[in-house]
């Protein structure tokens, strides 16, 4: 299991907290997110065996959001 701190722009109420909450959600070998407004970031606990970083970057720029970098 890993463990990626995501650093997200655009998102500016818990709706948008919420959304990225499901996006990330629904990516295979995702175990745990947490995600915050203050600072804008995502905690993902995932399974690098069945996914990785960049398909969860993926997962929130099409969700409408900004990776930064």
């Amino acid at each position: 299991m890993e463990i990626a701190t995501i650093k997200i722009k655009g998102m500016t109420c818990m709706g948008c907290v919420n959304s990225i909450r499901n996006v990330l959600s629904n990516v295979p070998g995702v175990a745990q997110i947490e995600a915050t407004l203050e600072p804008p970031q995502a905690i993902v606990h995932f399974d690098s065996a069945t996914t990785n970083l960049n398909q969860l970057k993926d997962a929130i720029i099409d969700a409408g959001f900004d990776v930064v970098e």
